[in-house]
């Protein structure tokens, strides 16, 4: 079995695949701090009994890569850590590749494969949105090519520095506002960020999707993906398709790529 690792910035993602199907999914909490060991005895705990006959990993974390490369080099399995020069197979049109993050190259690659092709088997272009730490809206070309993508803060980043930064505002729950217009300082936050990051999203998106017409001629699917997704998809007009864990799904393709090498 197959276990893929994504060390994002507040949550590492893991799963396990048997063959192409995923078995099981955990969300963590990232510790930047944690050693060697007691990666290994979270992983332990998750897996349990299960036989692990590769690890496929990609880590936004420097202070935890030093970590997570001793843990790797520990392992008795074929391991693939995704960064700069590891082939993934995913074109970087972009101007300095080593700039592009593991996790969007991992997440390009799985969005082609899964959705970036129309009935007759042509390659179709695809956007993907991912609401994580950031909100990253990433396009890929209908070769499967990076083409790079617009960067901006999650929401929780958000609501912390408003919460930070502003003395009559507070930390809310974030969830869905019944409706635009907040009677109170909740409802009005919740409006702002939920519903202000759809609109930011759909802009971003209208945008990006008219070069690629413009570029290639054909219109985008457009693709949510990511563990705030849930809270601002449904709010968001330009959203096609969901897929939470695509990049763990981009892991384990860049496992067999790298294997089938």
């Amino acid at each position: 079995m197959l276990l893929t690792v994504d060390v994002g910035n507040s949550q590492t993602v893991l799963a396990t695949f048997d063959g192409e199907e995923r078995v099981d999914c955990w969300r963590v909490t990232t510790a930047p701090r944690a050693t060697a060991d007691e990666l290994r005895m979270l992983w332990r705990g998750l897996m349990r009994d299960s036989e692990i006959t590769g690890v496929a990993a990609c880590s936004t974390v420097p202070a935890l890569l030093p970590s997570l490369r001793q843990l790797l080099d520990s392992l008795e399995v074929p391991v693939v850590l995704i960064g700069p020069g590891v082939r993934t197979g995913v074109p970087l049109h972009v101007d300095n590749p080593r700039e592009v993050g593991s996790d969007r190259v991992v997440t390009a690659l799985a969005a082609h494969e899964l959705f970036g092709r129309w009935p007759d088997g042509r390659g179709r272009p695809v956007v993907v949105v991912d609401f994580g730490t950031s909100t990253n809206v990433d396009a890929i070309g209908p070769d499967g090519q990076f083409l790079g993508g617009a960067l901006a803060p999650g929401v929780e980043v958000s609501l912390d520095a408003l919460a930070t930064r502003a003395a009559q505002l507070r930390s809310v729950e974030l969830t869905v506002p019944a409706q635009a217009i907040g009677k109170n300082t909740v409802a009005a936050l919740q409006s702002g960020l939920v519903l202000g990051f759809a609109g930011l999203v759909d802009g971003l998106v209208a945008r990006i999707a008219a070069e690629i017409v413009a570029q290639f001629g054909a219109a985008p699917v457009v693709v949510a993906t990511g563990g705030l997704a849930p809270l601002v998809v449904d709010s968001c007009r330009s959203i096609g398709e969901r897929e939470p864990d695509l990049t763990v799904h981009g892991l384990r393709l860049a496992f067999q790529r790298h294997q089938a090498r």
